[in-house]
């Protein structure tokens, strides 16, 4: 299996990180990642399904996955 790239590494990464307060999250994605917030998070969300991310972070993923079906249900 191929490594994931490190621009996913980084957003795994950022996703591990616990963020202080509102506007932090996305102030760190522009400012670390160079990304817009949407951008990011479309990012995100394809990569939970990406079976290399699932390998380089479990516990990160399955928690992420569980939040992202949570939300679902909640609809």
């Amino acid at each position: 299996m191929e490594e994931l790239p490190a621009r996913e590494r980084s957003i795994l990464a950022l996703e591990r990180r616990g963020f202080p307060g509102p506007g932090a999250k996305e102030r760190a994605i522009r400012e670390q990642l160079g990304l817009a917030p949407v951008r990011y998070y479309q990012l995100l969300n394809a990569l939970l399904n990406d079976p290399r991310a699932l390998a380089h972070d479990p516990v990160t993923v399955n928690r992420l996955r569980r939040v992202r079906e949570a939300r679902r249900e909640g609809r």
